[in-house]
């Protein structure tokens, strides 16, 4: 999850740092959070409303179901 987010850094042209202040959060606490890979999922969505993105996690089965 590391690489991805900060591949969707480069491509929205935002450095970490920029991005940790964009969601409230200091570069340091973002970095340590980003090594730990402790991100919630409403750190995740706000990244990506950051980033002008969209975040989407979910289970998808065969049958189409999605939750």
């Amino acid at each position: 999850m590391e690489r991805k987010i900060k591949t969707a850094a480069e491509y929205a042209e935002k450095s970490q740092a920029q991005l940790a202040r964009d969601i409230d959060m200091t570069p340091s606490n973002f970095n340590q959070k980003l090594k730990r890979g402790t991100f919630t999922e409403e750190e995740f969505a706000d990244m990506a409303k950051a980033m002008g993105a969209e975040f989407i996690c979910k289970f998808r089965f065969p049958d189409g179901t999605e939750i």
